[in-house]
């Protein structure tokens, strides 16, 4: 060994100390720039998330009030009116109690419509003379019959038998000559069997039916039946 190249233990030793000095010094002075920047990332942070939750509570609380707290509607409709009208009202006045009034108990009413005054119909010429006309005959003359039929039905619907049928035929053929209308001017006898006076004939002595039908009970009633007629009018030429 020769005295250029042996290693002195004490700056051998020395050696790492010396170099290990700086980069203590080194990591010393970067410890606290480190902290720093560490707090003040959280500081950062922390107001980040404060300003995060701000920001959502003032967003979400007046909603949330909305909900909570709904005002009262105060809005006048025709319904509302309608229900507090109905309502009963009770007023003391000096201590005196006032029935509730009693609604909905009324009455319209409705002025009746004029009635219009009829104007007079003016009757034309050829109507008033078929008024005189009927006021004429209508006037206590005598009602003539104008009906129709044949003296078979006339004598069934006044009730008189067919086996007199015979008989019937020959007075009444000598009285009128089967007109319903036949009337004699001197006596005022009327009709098929010229009753006299006429007014005997219940209905009108002018109707077929009707005289015949007072014929009957007169034939019978006088002379016991058409038979004992019919012989009267043979021996006497009247009835």
């Amino acid at each position: 060994m020769t005295s250029g190249t042996e290693i002195d233990p004490a700056r051998g030793s020395a050696a790492p100390v010396a170099s290990a000095a700086p980069n203590a010094t080194v990591s010393a002075k970067r410890t606290p720039a480190k902290r720093y920047w560490t707090r003040r990332r959280s500081v950062a942070g922390c107001l980040a998330a404060f300003g995060v939750v701000a920001l959502a509570a003032a967003v979400v609380a007046p909603t949330g009030m909305a909900l909570a707290e709904q005002p009262a509607a105060d809005t006048t409709t025709a319904f509302s009116l309608a229900v507090q009208d109905t309502q009963d009202l009770t007023v003391t006045v000096a201590g005196a109690t006032i029935e509730p009034v009693t609604r909905g108990n009324f009455e319209v009413y409705v002025t009746p419509t004029p009635t219009p005054t009829p104007e007079p119909e003016v009757a034309s010429v050829d109507e008033a003379a078929e008024s005189s006309e009927s006021s004429d005959s209508s006037g206590g003359g005598p009602l003539f019959y104008s009906g129709g039929g044949a003296p078979a039905e006339w004598m069934a619907a006044a009730g008189i038998a067919a086996s007199d049928w015979g008989y019937v035929d020959y007075v009444v053929s000598k009285e009128s000559g089967w007109n319903p209308n036949a009337t004699n001017s001197s006596s005022g006898a009327c009709g098929l069997v010229q009753a006299l006076p006429c007014s005997k004939v219940p209905g009108n002595g002018y109707d077929p039916v009707d005289n015949l039908r007072w014929a009957n009970g007169y034939a019978t009633g006088r002379y016991g039946s058409w038979a004992g007629a019919y012989e009267f009018w043979i021996n006497n030429n009247w009835w």
